[in-house]
């Protein structure tokens, strides 16, 4: 399964997973709100462009990516 073909709440909360991290923890991470990731995990909404590349820069720099996240 590629990263496109997965829908962003599932990474977003697969990423917290593998890192043990919060909601609040990825925020701040990201420089984004509580909120924001909430809004993204729960599929109210999806990140701007911006948001998107932080969020991919974070994965990056934490070594986590869809191909190696743990499937559940």
């Amino acid at each position: 399964m590629t990263k496109e073909s997965e829908p962003f709440s599932e990474r977003v909360k697969k990423v917290r997973s593998q890192l043990n991290l919060s909601q609040e923890d990825l925020a701040h991470a990201i420089g984004v709100s509580f909120a924001t990731v909430n809004r993204w995990e729960n599929g109210k909404t999806l990140p701007s462009k911006l948001a998107r590349r932080q969020f991919e820069y974070f994965c990056n720099k934490n070594d986590v990516t869809a191909n190696n996240l743990k499937k559940d």
